[in-house]
């Protein structure tokens, strides 16, 4: 045998050994270059106005369809007639071998309205100043969305070998009715039927007084939304006449009995994972509350430090609030009619038909009506024991070794349970480092921002987790 078959034939023998000899090597990233891309992008993006309501996202679309057409990435533009002029969802793959199931990086294109009068910047300028990036939807969630596309672009140009597809959606419409990632669902599931994974928001970070990550907190759960309006008939009549007919006193007495109930105090296995992972971060005594949160909750001052922290009191029962009263719009007429808007938050595993009769045992009276305003979603509580999960884990060990990774339930809404029903892992991930106050003043808010180098980590964070779930 010659020198050569030898040499060959042990390479093929070692690449059938040990496969990952087999794989392509991956050339390096220009990560400096990326991250200047990385900005003008978003800032490209934040000035197509996709403002919802009217939503706009078919031009949003299209922006995002030229550049993934220029890296060779085939992308659709779908579902326009569905959801109504101007309006449209994308959907975009990036081969791989196919030997594990794909991951979806999933993200909206709309953003909530921004009253310009209100801004120290034009909110769909996509300006550069201080080290920020300004505009509506940097964060919630342009931002993440070009952090996803980017991070699948990298892996692209970097030749990294993929075992797994990398799908990536953006959709319409999740500011108000989710109705993009609905349709989306139910027309395409063939479209998904290879995907276990999918990241998209719902994740929430925390960083310690000086700026440093102290965990990255994967969204693994959600609360789940079940709206209710309160509805009293009565007699219209003059004001100056009292009558026993009078709707909103009825009304104000079943919405007493409703505020003054308080609901059961639990810990779904999310949230208990939760506090035990937290507690290294707490001085005793309250780090061994937080270690055993059940046992912690029948102390009374345990109790009432742990409910002192709104976000942790949300997570550990179902929530009510009232937030809408309609009755008379004349002081001196009595109305037809009075109406209560509640906001009611069920933990994922609450069957929604029992929190209704118990609100209607708490009432106690028949003349008020309850009408759902939005049914609750599909369930969302998923496993942490995925290679996903492991993935995440591995990329904050490499990127962010200080910090630890935990499960975080998430009190608002998002798509990810209409994605949750087909059956596919859906984590909540916020790549960025952004403090709690900076998210909390710009989502939604004004002078929405997010940091260049926060932009540039995104990328290199979505890229490292993309890399270690091959």
């Amino acid at each position: 045998m010659s020198r050569f078959i030898l040499v060959l034939a042990c390479s093929i023998a070692s690449s059938a050994v040990f496969p990952s000899a087999a794989k392509a090597q991956t050339r390096p990233i220009d990560w400096p270059a990326l991250a200047r891309e990385t900005q003008q992008v978003l800032a490209d993006y934040v000035r197509v106005n996709t403002t919802n309501p009217p939503g706009n996202e078919l031009a949003g679309a299209r922006f995002l369809k030229q550049i993934l057409d220029r890296e060779g990435i085939e992308a659709q533009i779908i579902d326009t007639l569905e959801l109504g002029q101007g309006r449209a969802n994308l959907y975009a793959r990036l081969k791989g071998n196919g030997s594990k199931k794909a991951i979806a990086l999933v993200h909206h294109i709309d953003v909530v309205p921004a009253a310009a009068a209100s801004w120290s910047v034009e909110p769909y300028s996509g300006a550069v100043k201080d080290g920020y990036l300004w505009g509506r939807g940097t964060i919630d969630m342009k931002g993440q969305g070009v952090a996803h596309l980017m991070a699948m672009i990298a892996a692209k140009r970097s030749g990294l070998a993929l075992s797994r597809d990398i799908v990536f959606i953006a959709n319409a419409d999740e500011e108000l009715g989710s109705t993009g990632g609905i349709v989306f669902v139910n027309r395409h599931p063939g479209l998904l039927r290879d995907v276990e994974f999918l990241i998209t928001e719902g994740g929430d970070n925390q960083l310690d007084s000086a700026g440093r990550m102290q965990y990255f907190g994967v969204g693994v759960a959600e609360k789940r939304t079940f709206w209710q309006r309160l509805t009293v008939k009565g007699v219209p009549s003059h004001g100056s006449r009292p009558t026993r007919h009078n709707p909103v006193p009825r009304l104000v007495a079943a919405l007493d009995r409703i505020a003054r109930y308080e609901t059961p105090l639990r810990a779904t296995p999310g949230v208990d994972k939760f506090f035990r992972d937290i507690a290294r971060l707490y001085p005793e005594p309250q780090r061994g509350w937080l270690s055993n949160i059940a046992v912690a909750l029948n102390d009374p001052r345990a109790r009432e430090w742990i409910l002192s922290d709104v976000y942790w009191n949300a997570i550990l029962r179902n929530t009510i609030s009232l937030t809408g009263l309609t009755g008379s719009n004349k002081t001196n007429v009595i109305p037809a009619e009075a109406t209560a808007d509640v906001d009611i938050r069920l933990l994922p595993d609450q069957d929604a038909g029992e929190m209704l009769a118990i609100l209607k045992r708490i009432v106690a009276d028949t003349a008020v009506q309850f009408t759902p305003l939005l049914a609750p979603k599909t369930r969302l509580e998923n496993p942490v024991d995925t290679d996903l999960f492991r993935a995440i884990e591995a990329a904050s060990r490499r990127l962010e070794p200080g910090a630890f990774v935990t499960t975080r339930m998430f009190t608002a809404a998002t798509d990810r349970p209409t994605y949750r029903a087909l059956g596919i892992i859906t984590y909540g991930l916020d790549p960025f480092r952004v403090p709690a106050e900076e998210s909390q003043r710009g989502m939604h808010g004004n002078d929405e921002r997010i940091s260049i180098a926060n932009l540039d980590f995104g990328v290199r964070f979505l890229y490292e987790i993309l890399k270690a779930a091959q």
